[in-house]
């Protein structure tokens, strides 16, 4: 006997991840993870941490160099970050 009103296991976590409030602090995390991917291993290396702040991805740099250079691509790197978690997370980025 099958019931009417079943629903996925998925739509069910998604549903109380967002009640909960929970939902963006995961795609924030999930950004976080991306970081080394979409800037590559040796500039993420230069990097210490990165957090979110009002929709502001903070990232300290060891490196006057990295940090020139991260600077001039800032707005490409934003939108390749949310392109990676399919969503608008961050909307600048903040380097120290």
């Amino acid at each position: 006997m099958r019931r009417s009103k079943t629903q996925k296991i998925e739509e069910l976590v998604k549903l109380v991840l967002k009640e909960q409030g929970l939902d963006v602090k995961l795609k924030e995390l999930e950004l976080i993870k991306a970081w080394e991917n979409v800037i590559g291993k040796n500039v993420a290396n230069a990097t210490t941490d990165l957090y979110i702040k009002n929709r502001k991805l903070f990232v300290h740099v060891r490196s006057s160099i990295v940090r020139s250079e991260l600077m001039l691509i800032k707005t490409g790197l934003v939108q390749a970050l949310n392109k990676e978690v399919n969503d608008k997370i961050i909307e600048d980025i903040v380097v120290r």
